[in-house]
């Protein structure tokens, strides 16, 4: 699982650097300020949660049990669910889904997500091998 967390981790950090390039550059002149706020939202946890994912393949070497694992997938769920909706909430008027209302309670999910993934976190460390 090791390699996993640090592959995917490294795939969501690349992936929101280049996410927050193109919504500098290209939306920053197609989205109105506080669409480009969300978007950069999105991007951020994308990264925190990234960088934690990263933690936990480090720790995961010594640190073995369910709750860890369930942090990782926990991490992971709530960046596609939080980031992914802020993303096409962002931008949906310029891709053609401004129809899609059933985004907006998706958000909440994958924050619901990463503090899950959080508490399993903190017990996970606590339940050291």
């Amino acid at each position: 699982m090791q390699r996993t967390f640090y592959s995917t981790a490294c795939a969501l950090c690349g992936l929101a650097v280049i996410l927050g390039a193109f919504g500098a550059h290209t939306l920053k002149e197609k989205l109105t300020p506080e669409l480009l706020a969300s978007f950069e939202t999105g991007v951020r946890y994308q990264f925190y949660h990234g960088l934690a994912l990263v933690m936990i393949a480090f720790i995961s070497k010594d640190v073995k049990n369910k709750f860890i694992n369930w942090a990782a997938i926990s991490f992971i769920t709530g960046v596609i669910l939080f980031s992914g909706s802020i993303y096409l909430l962002s931008i949906r008027d310029i891709i053609g889904m401004e129809n899609y209302k059933w985004l907006g309670p998706v958000t909440p999910l994958g924050g619901l997500c990463f503090i899950l993934g959080w508490i399993f976190l903190f017990i996970g460390l606590r339940k050291r091998n």
